[in-house]
């Protein structure tokens, strides 16, 4: 099939059958069937907007695939400075950068910086931002004592901290399993961590309580959004980050070596990179479509902890990882059908 056709009326009898004539009368003349009718082909039509649409979607899941691979080596680079210099100091150089890439892109947005200051959750953004760098801060410290790798295995928990934490605090209802999948999650910290198996290190729970952290900081970033847009919330986080760890850091400074100003240019530039990525990401994709990619960090991190940093990828420690990322694969697939079901 070509998608042309034309019916033409000459496949059908050209005259219509009729009796003999009678003697004396003279035989009845067919009337002339009219000439072949040609109906116009049938052309599919691709619609620009499923295109636009798909392609969206595709440009989207690549971008956030880069900026997770950025992410990770961001991380590499803060283990390593905090390895060298105080973890808050490093946070508040890598911060006053993020403050000033997030008012940049904000002036050029629609409304400007003045708009976002018009904020109505002022109080709200501004305790995200501190809720957020003081996170920033104990997975740097943490990066130092346990490793990228396994930090973040221990860190993945933080979406199934959302689910567990939108009930009472969002009020949302949380259906038993996705409650099932919370504790399947939890099931795998213990595995990764291995209480009683080997000596707990106090080290272990800045992870869990980074978890903690973001997914608070989550929740109310969802309980702004209603009225704030993606760059007002931008905004605040850059802002209000760098002026609440400066208060912190600055009473750590101490001067960086020369050949460590390279590194410092990677992590911020590295940070601004990433986040620039996740923004236009989100901006061509669906947020729901996208979320599942973001669990590619943990194989980026794996891989430069392992073969970039010289860590140990322990096999309780990738059992876990894989319980807690399918664990949270399940909460968003049960979410997101809820959300289409209504």
């Amino acid at each position: 099939m070509t998608g042309w056709y034309t019916i033409q009326r000459s496949a059908l009898p050209m005259t219509a059958p009729c009796p003999a004539p009678s003697p004396g009368h003279a035989a009845p003349v067919a009337a002339p069937l009219p000439p072949p009718v040609a109906i116009p082909p049938v052309v599919p039509v691709a619609v620009p907007e499923a295109a636009a649409v798909r392609d969206g979607q595709r440009a989207g899941v690549l971008m956030i695939c880069a900026a997770s691979l950025i992410f990770a080596v961001q991380d590499a680079v803060s283990r390593h400075l905090g390895a060298i210099y105080p973890p808050v100091y490093v946070t508040m150089l890598r911060y006053w950068f993020f403050a000033v890439f997030a008012v940049v892109l904000v002036a050029r947005s629609p409304g400007g910086v003045r708009a976002a200051l018009r904020s109505p959750h002022p109080v709200a953004q501004t305790l995200r931002g501190l809720i957020l760098v003081a996170e920033v801060v104990l997975m740097l410290t943490a990066f130092v004592k346990l490793g990228i790798v396994e930090t973040h295995a221990v860190f993945t928990v933080a979406p199934l901290m959302v689910v567990a934490l939108s009930g009472p605090i969002l009020g949302e209802k949380i259906g038993w399993r996705r409650w099932l999948a919370v504790g399947v999650g939890f099931a795998g910290i213990l595995i990764i961590l291995q209480p009683g198996l080997r000596v707990f290190s106090p080290w272990a729970a800045l992870p869990l309580i980074s978890a903690l952290m973001f997914a608070v900081y989550a929740l109310l970033t969802r309980k702004v959004s209603a009225d704030d847009s993606a760059m007002v919330s931008f905004f605040w986080t850059g802002v209000a980050g760098a002026v609440g760890i400066t208060l912190a850091g600055i009473w750590f400074a101490v001067p960086i070596a020369r050949a460590d100003w390279p590194w410092m240019a990677a992590l911020c530039l590295t940070g601004a990179a990433g986040h620039y990525l996740l923004i236009r990401a989100y901006a061509l994709a669906e947020a729901s479509s996208l979320q599942p990619f973001a669990y590619t960090q943990l194989v980026w991190v794996s891989l430069i902890g392992v073969f970039w940093l010289g860590e140990t990828l322990r096999l309780n420690v990738l059992i876990g990882m894989v319980i807690i990322v399918g664990a949270g694969l399940f909460t968003w697939w049960r979410t997101l059908r809820r959300a289409r079901t209504g």
